[in-house]
């Protein structure tokens, strides 16, 4: 496949810092805060357990600094220094995470690779550094008021593990953006101070966002090319960059959006699908396996009926909620990769689960309608009959790898 690309191995960063298991979780900010970092390998005799990660660590605001990181681990992906480019991008949007270590035959932590080492390969592949960035553009997800309270924030701290959100002026302009990093500067600032220290009363999320936005945000205007995006990001160690016009954000183009596009034109053409590879952002944080279940089957259906009209590669859906509780109003914007182009759909309604409906839905129509017209074009150029026009048989092992590509993150 032609972006297959070079390996872990090549990518990787050999020797890097870890943890031991006692360490605690004032350390753990510390070096991710010194070293921009937001995963740390952590290792018990020399062995890897797990990573911590500054996203684990914002959800759990209550715990004191002295808590030890063990208590905190997630489990990494698997890998190897033999895994591929397009098979890293597929860890990574899968699990959320923006670095993962390197591991040898015996479980030995060689080195860590990042969504940064990826991306700073792609303006030197042509399949990939072509596209423009309004293709792969992600919703620009919430807008955040430079005078609203980083208090609010923490109720939208799953969105803010996606990318930086963008921070807007009273007019719409775009003044800043803000991330998990920037929220860190806050949630974990002493609360008690040196005697010639000066009170500070009130909540420390009371703060406004300007004060600890990072300014100005980095953007590129539309006509862009993946390539010089990627580039950008990578010269400025910046994970995201937005598209703005007249000076009001239109969409963000993150690392994770260029790794889809990694995964999209990886997926060779073929008459079956071989694997469909979905992106739930949003909901990955959501503490309520309830709505991941019922999400994951509106999804499912809707691929079956797609992969009836075209093939399916990529699908990503972007959940803005607008409300806290399990059924409130959510804006939900969808991008469709299909072998027949892209396609794409946006609904806002008062219900959560109904807007996502509805947005599947116009996919489904989109690429029926997008069939019917291929049909009619081929029977206008003399070709009725062919082979092409005849409709997919079931298929009963792609309907299972289709429900099985359907995790949410």
């Amino acid at each position: 496949m032609p972006t297959d690309g070079p390996t872990a191995r090549e990518l990787m960063t050999p020797k890097p810092m870890t943890l031991s298991t006692d360490a605690a979780v004032s350390r753990a900010l510390g070096m991710m805060r010194e070293k921009g970092i937001h995963e740390i390998p952590v290792l018990r005799n020399n062995r890897l357990v797990g990573l911590i990660t500054i996203e684990s660590l914002a959800r759990r605001t209550n715990l004191p600094l002295t808590t030890k990181v063990e208590h905190l681990l997630i489990l990494p992906p698997l890998i190897t220094p033999q895994t591929t480019f397009s098979e890293l991008a597929q860890q990574f949007l899968a699990t959320g995470l923006r670095a993962a270590p390197v591991v040898g035959k015996k479980g030995e932590l060689l080195g860590v690779v990042s969504r940064t080492d990826l991306v700073r390969q792609i303006p030197d592949m042509p399949e990939l550094a072509s596209h423009r960035v309004e293709e792969v553009a992600s919703p620009p997800g919430l807008l955040v008021k430079e005078t609203e309270s980083c208090g609010m924030l923490l109720h939208q701290i799953r969105l803010l593990e996606e990318h930086p959100l963008p921070v807007i002026d009273r007019k719409g302009h775009l003044v800043g953006a803000i991330g998990v990093a920037d929220l860190s500067r806050v949630l974990w600032r002493p609360t008690v101070g040196g005697k010639k220290d000066a009170e500070r009363p009130g909540n420390a999320l009371d703060v406004e966002v300007a004060t600890i936005m990072h300014s100005p945000a980095l953007t590129v205007p539309r006509g862009t090319t993946t390539g010089a995006a990627a580039r950008l990001m990578t010269r400025e160690k910046v994970s995201s960059v937005f598209v703005v016009e007249d000076g009001r954000p239109t969409g963000v183009v993150s690392q994770g959006d260029l790794l889809g596009l990694a995964i999209s034109t990886s997926v060779e053409a073929g008459p079956n699908v071989d694997d469909v590879y979905v992106q739930i952002h949003g909901l990955r944080a959501s503490g309520d396996p309830t709505i991941l279940t019922e999400v994951d089957l509106l999804v499912a259906k809707a691929l079956r009926h797609i992969a009836r009209n075209t093939r399916p590669v990529l699908l990503s859906l972007h959940i803005t909620p607008h409300a806290t509780h399990r059924a409130g109003d959510a804006t939900v914007q969808a991008r469709l990769d299909t072998d027949d182009g892209v396609f794409h759909a946006t609904e806002t309604g008062w219900n959560f689960f109904a807007s996502i409906q509805q947005t599947l839905d116009d996919l489904v129509a989109q690429t029926r309608k997008s069939k019917d017209e291929r049909r009619s074009l081929r029977k206008r150029s003399g070709r009725a009959g062919s082979k092409d026009d005849e409709e997919p048989a079931a298929d009963g092992e792609l309907e299972a790898k289709i429900r099985a590509a359907t995790g949410a993150e």
